[in-house]
């Protein structure tokens, strides 16, 4: 370490993952608003923020699959911080929010612009309410930023059109619940027909795979459009966090025929 230079401590860290879960990865610049706004945070330049963001990209291992080292000089306290949220997104995910909700000194339903008014409507409690609505606003944005605000399968590049689809649905799989691994960005329709198992994406080469049930309609000229048209072609892969194989699998299981 350079003299004048301090270490990062671990809320810093943590702060900082959060940061590279929710950002585009080409976005990740000293210029960045989002940057400079974590640098001020944490009294750190945007250009150390960077490198730091840098240094999570060499251990996430959708970018070593690309060809893409990051930035070297990893520390024992980065690998620890990464292997933390790898084992548990969710829960740590959770907890980061928290983190950043306070050294902005505000809650975490502000922070995720949660309107509390309507949750008095719903019959549950409000902690379950909170917890749900950030998981979603989280996972949201961690998809979203992802896939660069595009659908992976059409490329439709409208954010009111698209979904961050859980491969592991929501509610079977809750410590994988925001695991950047298991979403996908799509529009509403196909994200309607992937929940219901009329289409997946192969875990094999990320290829659209499409059930019989659309196949036996070929004539309908939507159904040709819509879904067969896309039939083999492999999906617009994300620039980091690419969808979890072993989740695809379980997804291609349940294929209608």
């Amino acid at each position: 370490m350079k003299e004048g230079q301090r270490l990062w401590t671990r809320d810093e860290l943590i702060l900082a993952i959060n940061l590279y879960c929710k950002m585009e990865f080409g976005k990740m610049s000293a210029g960045n608003p989002k940057i400079k706004e974590l640098a001020a945070l944490i009294g750190r330049s945007p250009s150390s923020v960077v490198f730091k963001l840098g240094n999570f990209g060499s251990l996430d291992p959708t970018l070593k699959a690309r060809g893409v080292g990051g930035l070297p000089n990893i520390g024992k306290l980065d690998k620890e911080i990464w292997n933390e949220f790898n084992n548990d997104w969710s829960s740590r995910l959770i907890e980061s929010e928290k983190l950043l909700a306070k050294y902005k000194n505000t809650t975490i339903e502000k922070l995720n612009e949660l309107d509390l008014f309507d949750f008095n409507k719903e019959g549950l409690t409000k902690e379950r309410l909170v917890k749900t609505r950030v998981n979603q606003n989280i996972f949201r944005t961690i998809i979203m930023a992802n896939y660069n605000y595009k659908c992976c399968i059409t490329g439709i590049a409208n954010p009111e059109l698209l979904i961050a689809s859980h491969i592991m649905p929501w509610s079977d799989d809750e410590k994988n619940r925001l695991n950047p691994m298991n979403g996908i960005a799509l529009n509403a329709l196909h994200d309607k027909a992937f929940d219901a198992h009329l289409i997946t994406i192969s875990a094999d080469d990320y290829t659209i795979q499409v059930s019989n049930i659309f196949k036996k309609k070929e004539n309908s000229l939507s159904i040709k459009q819509n879904f067969l048209a896309f039939e083999g072609k492999q999906i617009y892969l994300p620039d980091k966090f690419l969808p979890n194989k072993e989740f695809l699998k379980k997804h291609n299981q349940m294929l209608k025929n």
